[in-house]
């Protein structure tokens, strides 16, 4: 089971559907819709009883997809792979030795990456900052997740980065990983229930630039150093949230040091059983 938000012919009221090859069923309409089929305590069997009643389904691309988030924040959790590791020690030589400390602990790094309004759905442009000369994408698999910390789905994340802020040192964390659409988030959401073996999934990352692959790479998910339950229960420690989470769980894919996103550039990040994020970059102050 697939779930999406979207919305049709440019009205500004949002739905929650289950997506069903190229058709799409409405289950619900409102700004919460999503979050409170997330929120049920049997959530396929409740996107079953909704599918049942529903209208007629709508073609696809009858529809505009929107990033499947409500009122969530997003979360991040970084150093997850050996390759971040290495790319986090090689980008700041001061802070090198306390990334090889976070990849061994048993105390994760998280940090909240963003809020709704930073968000780019599918489609939607991700920042480079105004101030950074070398930002790259982090593709990374999403966990979805309840007000009562459950794993209920999975979507697919771009933890957009400024490398070279974050390596001259690492107190600019939230700098290099904060702003306006520094985030990609989609295109729908599986259920847990539908991938019970995600982590045997394959990750791509595939960067166009003038309709040419500049760049490309894959990792398998099962890579990550960390257990999903062990980055939960870490996430949840003292904190609520009421709304549910995501939490990006790290990147295993990082391109070279000479490589840097340029407007124009389409990230596009998949994930077989979710499906393919695509953003196209830009750069400059937010409109």
């Amino acid at each position: 089971m697939r779930l999406i938000k979207f919305t049709q012919h440019e009205e500004p009221t949002p739905h929650a559907g289950l997506l069903d090859g190229d058709r799409v069923i409405r289950l619900a309409t409102g700004d919460r819709a999503l979050s409170q089929i997330l929120e049920a305590d049997d959530v396929p069997a409740t996107v079953e009883a909704l599918a049942a009643k529903a209208d007629p389904a709508l073609p696809v691309d009858s529809v505009q997809l929107l990033a499947p988030i409500d009122r969530q924040e997003v979360w991040g959790a970084g150093v997850t792979y050996e390759r971040s590791k290495v790319a986090r020690e090689e980008e700041s030589e001061k802070g090198a030795t306390f990334y090889d400390m976070v990849y061994r602990a048993d105390r994760p790094e998280l940090f909240l990456k963003a809020t709704p309004s930073r968000v780019a759905g599918p489609g939607r442009p991700i920042r480079v900052r105004e101030d950074s000369s070398w930002t790259v994408p982090e593709p990374e698999l999403a966990l979805v997740i309840s007000p009562s910390l459950r794993l209920v789905g999975y979507t697919l994340g771009n933890d957009v980065s400024a490398r070279d802020i974050e390596g001259e040192n690492p107190l600019y964390l939230p700098q290099a990983k904060v702003y306006d659409a520094c985030c990609g988030l989609g295109p729908t959401i599986a259920l847990a229930s539908s991938l019970p073996d995600i982590r045997n999934a394959q990750m791509d990352l595939e960067i166009d630039r003038g309709g040419r692959v500049a760049w490309a790479g894959s990792t398998p998910i099962s890579r990550m150093v960390r257990s999903f339950e062990d980055l939960i229960g870490w996430l949840g420690r003292d904190n609520r949230f009421p709304d549910g989470v995501f939490l990006l769980t790290g990147t295993g894919i990082v391109p070279p040091d000479d490589f840097s996103l340029r407007p124009g550039d389409v990230v596009r990040i998949t994930v077989e059983g979710i499906g393919t994020l695509a953003n196209p970059a830009v750069q400059g102050a937010p409109s």
